[in-house]
């Protein structure tokens, strides 16, 4: 059984959750003050929502990426980056993975109803966002910014499973999540450019070339960042949260450095390495203002 547990986690490449979880976090605890659930101390219904909302992130998640291992499965076949994976490779079944799926849905839709009534009735909405992004690849080369979309839900989600709203700070960090996800993910599509031409699927680098690529990456990071200047501002926070915000401009600075013409084959390095730590350092800075 932790054989097979193992097996489903990297398929869905859990530990990408790092990208997207902190964002949730950060929601959590700016929405906090206005959420009634924490009266000079833990209440037990902060318990509750705090496990909800970590059961909703992961379940949704994990269904997005399997059901896209099963809708890509025979691209992923052809493609020799991703012909190991596990579908193409018959270590896990489609009908399995199916069942994965559906059940992941089920949990999220279950955990998102028990948080509130308002966000039972949205989960559908968000589980047809993050499934869709897996076609969009095959008729536009926007399909990076459908999958920052898709990952950027998480803050103003957060913010209405604390609070029932949307407050101005949290649509700044999902539109600054949005478009940090879809910087990377196009620089992330380098690699496959010749196959994405070949096959005639869509994205930024098979339809304009590397180069042009890379500076929309830059642009979307530059953007991203500067929502990130205006959550902060319109959330209140205090001089450490920018002062670690200066940290990630200089993260962003060395992942684009890292990828520039000629150096693609440092991609899978600035993607684990240098781009992953962006989010766990913008929790890190908040957590630290708040607490000082």
């Amino acid at each position: 059984m932790v054989a097979a547990f193992s097996i489903y986690l990297r398929m869905i490449k859990f530990s990408h959750t790092i990208f997207a979880l902190p964002f949730a976090g950060i929601a959590f605890l700016l929405a906090l003050p206005q959420s009634g659930l924490w009266q000079g101390g833990p209440t037990v219904r902060f318990a509750w929502v705090s496990i909800l909302v970590l059961v909703c992130m992961v379940s949704l998640r994990s269904a997005a990426m399997g059901f896209n291992r099963i809708v890509d499965r025979r691209f992923d076949a052809e493609n020799p980056r991703t012909k190991n994976r596990e579908i193409p490779s018959g270590i896990l079944s489609i009908s399995s993975v199916r069942w994965f799926v559906g059940a992941s849905l089920v949990v999220f839709v279950l955990a998102a109803a028990l948080i509130s009534p308002l966000c039972g009735m949205l989960s559908p909405v968000a589980a047809a966002l993050v499934l869709g992004y897996s076609y969009t690849k095959r008729f536009t080369w926007l399909c990076h910014f459908v999958l920052g979309m898709a990952i950027g839900q998480t803050p103003a989600a957060t913010a209405i499973a604390m609070t029932g709203s949307v407050p101005v700070w949290a649509l700044y960090w999902s539109g600054g999540l949005a478009l940090y996800i879809a910087g990377f993910d196009i620089l992330y599509s380098c690699q496959d450019r010749e196959f994405d031409r070949s096959t005639g699927l869509h994205s930024l680098p098979s339809r304009f070339g590397i180069p042009a690529a890379l500076w929309t990456a830059r642009i979307s990071h530059a953007l991203a960042l500067m929502l990130f200047v205006l959550g902060g501002l319109a959330a209140g926070v205090g001089a450490v949260f920018f002062a670690f915000l200066c940290a990630v401009l200089v993260l962003f600075f060395i992942e684009h450095w890292m990828v520039r013409p000629g150096h693609l084959h440092n991609i899978p390095m600035a993607f684990f390495h240098i781009n992953a730590s962006i989010s766990s350092v913008l929790l890190l800075g908040l957590a630290l203002d708040l607490w000082l």
